[in-house]
């Protein structure tokens, strides 16, 4: 069993690879109506899951993969440091340029610490895939918000490879794998929606001898399967007709190192966007924005709401759809969301609610109980938002409701973040077109996902104040 612990939280990297300390703190904000409108054209960080895929699956390819776009975030970071700890040679070039060397599938060393996933459920879930199908024994753990999150939902599955997992009540971080380097393939039907459960049985597929079968009852996000395709995979995808996909994957392929253009995390884009819909007069494009369909729920949802969004300029970049995004304020009229849709904006609800209780009438969001297991209670976490900041709502069964308030957000409240990035960003969101300031406990997880979060919304004219 390994020991000791291989932390990425407290560094970052210099463009050789190497570590440099900085220190970390609790930083509140407070946020302060708008004075005027938000204008100017904008780039948001690269796209966060597939940022931590092309780190994942260019350490299984042959060959060198440059990785341009990169998110550089601290959650990305730790994935990077993690496939340095399992023998990747990873080192960035520049700022969001990376060059990435592996050993292959299944040539993966033991790593000699523990790895350390800082706030990233992606990243232990996906990783927990790869360590599963190799002959190693490994120990993940990750910052007091990862722990709290199951991991029982990889842990069961991967289990069917024959691999061995310990980990505390409720299958939480730390968690101990013992991996196998000749896997059983699985066939598992998901029992709820989760790409990051079937990306990691198709990334345990990845070592196993013959085909690896996943069923999800709803389709989502789909950039494991495009990345797998990319570096040479022979992956099928089929509909079912109750709405579903069958995704099957032959075993050891010969991954061939190939470059990866990562686009703008619509997750991203999000808050600019929401409040460029919210403050009045305001007219903003924000620039090479991921338009994969499977991700694209919350710009349907904001246009059925009566959103001034437009796509310009749609392309492809790296096997993934793209374009530019022009947003000018509007007014927002209630909507009822379906759970379907749930799957591709699952991340965007907090923002989201934000632009329903600003807007007018009743806004229903429904099969979102997925929320309860994200970074934090997210459910729960955003009706507090809301509530504390005087807006109404209602949690019915797996649905929420946010009764609007048609332009007249009271504020005046403190937002409690439980270590949340996207909670501290909706918070900020709502602080500019609340009739009074917003108090946020902490802004300092913001970095996981979105560097210089607060510098880039100033810049078109936020006036976020640290």
């Amino acid at each position: 069993m390994v020991s000791g612990g291989l932390t990425c939280r407290p560094t970052r990297r210099n463009e050789q690879g190497m570590t440099q300390q900085t220190t970390s703190s609790t930083r509140p904000l407070r946020v302060s109506r708008a004075q005027a409108p938000l204008s100017g054209s904008i780039r948001v960080p690269g796209d966060k899951s597939i940022s931590h895929r092309a780190l994942m699956f260019a350490s299984l390819a042959k060959g060198t993969t440059h990785i341009s776009g990169l998110l550089e975030g601290e959650d990305v970071l730790c994935t990077a440091a993690a496939m340095r700890a399992l023998g990747a040679d990873a080192v960035q070039e520049g700022p969001g340029q990376w060059r990435v060397s592996g050993p292959g599938v299944g040539q993966l060393k033991e790593p000699d610490n523990v790895l350390d996933m800082g706030n990233s459920g992606t990243a232990a879930r996906l990783l927990s895939g790869i360590l599963a199908s190799h002959g190693m024994t490994s120990v993940m753990t990750g910052d007091a918000s990862l722990r709290r999150r199951p991991m029982k939902r990889v842990m069961d599955p991967l289990a069917g490879t024959g691999a061995t997992f310990l980990a505390r009540e409720g299958g939480r971080l730390p968690m101990a794998i013992r991996g196998l380097a000749d896997p059983k393939p699985l066939d598992y039907r998901l029992p709820v929606a989760s790409a990051q459960v079937k990306s990691a049985v198709l990334l345990a597929g990845l070592n196993a001898v013959g085909e690896t079968r996943v069923e999800e009852p709803v389709a989502t996000r789909d950039h494991t399967e495009n990345m797998l395709r990319h570096f040479g995979a022979e992956v099928s995808v089929e509909k079912t007709p109750d709405g579903g996909r069958i995704i099957r994957l032959q075993g050891r392929p010969n991954l061939v190192a190939r470059d990866v253009a990562v686009p703008g995390d619509p997750s991203s884009a999000a808050f600019p966007l929401v409040a460029a819909l919210l403050v009045a007069g305001s007219d903003i494009t924000i620039f090479g924005v991921g338009l994969n369909p499977l991700r694209t729920g919350l710009f349907t949802t904001l246009q059925e709401m009566g959103a001034q969004l437009e796509i310009l300029n749609a392309r492809t970049e790296g096997g993934e759809p793209v374009g530019d995004l022009r947003v000018r304020a509007s007014a927002l009229k209630g909507v009822e969301v379906p759970p379907e849709r749930a799957p591709s904006m699952i991340d965007e609800y907090p923002v989201l609610a934000v632009a329903a209780a600003y807007a007018s009438g009743v806004s229903r969001f429904c099969g979102v109980e997925e929320l309860r297991v994200k970074e934090s209670d997210r459910l729960a976490a955003t009706v507090a938002l809301l509530e504390n900041n005087g807006v109404r709502t209602a949690v019915e069964g797996n649905d929420m409701v946010v009764y609007g308030t048609a332009g007249h957000i009271p504020g005046g409240g403190k937002v409690e973040t439980h270590m949340d990035h996207r909670l501290a960003m909706s918070a900020s969101v709502m602080g500019l077109v609340a009739e009074k300031p917003v108090e946020i406990d902490d802004t300092s997880f913001i970095e996981t996902s979105f560097p210089q979060y607060l510098d880039l919304m100033n810049s078109i004219g936020a006036g976020f104040v640290a």
